[in-house]
């Protein structure tokens, strides 16, 4: 039965200080919440909101979890809004169903695979020379996309392939005076970019740095393979898993009347 967490940290605390400056080492503290170690199920975690006073971190676990070293360490332990929220995540499951559309949300590593980068970085350059000197054949590069129309394609293309589409954004038509012939509505996809950073940090003090472009898209998306959706949800979307990128998270689509009542 896999289950959402959804854990609070006090930025202003030591130890929630080192958790959110390194991936690596808030990854090892979130499979600490697991007992049955070593921990081999699939683990999903994203870092959702940071500000001076509050991180919130979702977790994606098929087991349930427990996060008291968290909160004792790096939370408000005993405080109100201290305690993690676990919840079952089967009913969110159960609900997709072919056609049906969610809001969205995605934090992901949008990459590609090169032959050669065009600047390689100094692992690359090695790796390049290493297979020049013995002649045998390199595997390809797997390189970031540096734009936001890139990074907007990468989710674009490959929607289908988790299980659903994102359909035209809606737009408010205008009033039938100001229209005309010749006049076309065109609103493109609905999802958005909300946030793009590079994360640069080391697994070990005397080992490589690692660089990690992430991007958190926004949106609405139509079920179309209910399936292979579910699949997506619980195993993620895209590479860099273990360091907060790839889950995908849905909730119902706030309507008019939720807005205005």
């Amino acid at each position: 039965m896999p289950y959402l967490s959804k854990i609070a940290l006090n930025p202003r605390r030591r130890a929630a200080t080192a958790l959110l400056s390194s991936p690596h080492r808030l990854h090892a503290a979130i499979l600490a919440g697991l007992a049955v170690q070593p921990v081999t199920e699939r683990v999903l975690w994203r870092l959702d909101s940071t500000t001076p006073h509050r991180a919130d971190i979702l977790v994606l676990t098929d087991s349930r979890p427990s996060w008291a070293h968290l909160v004792d360490d790096a939370g408000w332990p005993g405080a109100d809004g201290g305690t993690p929220l676990i919840a079952d995540y089967t009913p969110l499951l159960e609900r997709i169903a072919r056609g049906r559309e969610f809001a969205f949300r995605l934090t992901a590593n949008p990459v590609h695979n090169l032959p050669r980068p065009t600047r390689p970085s100094e692992q690359q350059a090695t790796r390049l020379k290493e297979g020049a000197d013995n002649g045998s054949r390199h595997r390809g590069f797997r390189v970031a996309h540096r734009t936001a129309a890139q990074q907007l394609q990468w989710l674009l293309k490959r929607c289908e392939r988790h299980g659903f589409s994102i359909p035209d954004a809606t737009t408010t038509p205008p009033a039938p005076s100001l229209q005309t012939e010749s006049q076309h509505l065109s609103t493109g996809p609905a999802v958005t970019i909300v946030s793009r950073d590079i994360l640069r940090f080391h697994k070990s003090p005397d080992g490589p740095r690692v660089t990690l472009s992430t991007v958190t898209y926004e949106g609405r998306l139509r079920v179309t393979d209910p399936d292979t959706l579910r699949a997506s949800l619980l195993g993620g979307i895209g590479p860099a898993k273990g360091y907060g990128q790839g889950l995908l998270t849905l909730a119902p689509l706030r309507t008019s009347e939720d807005e205005h009542g």
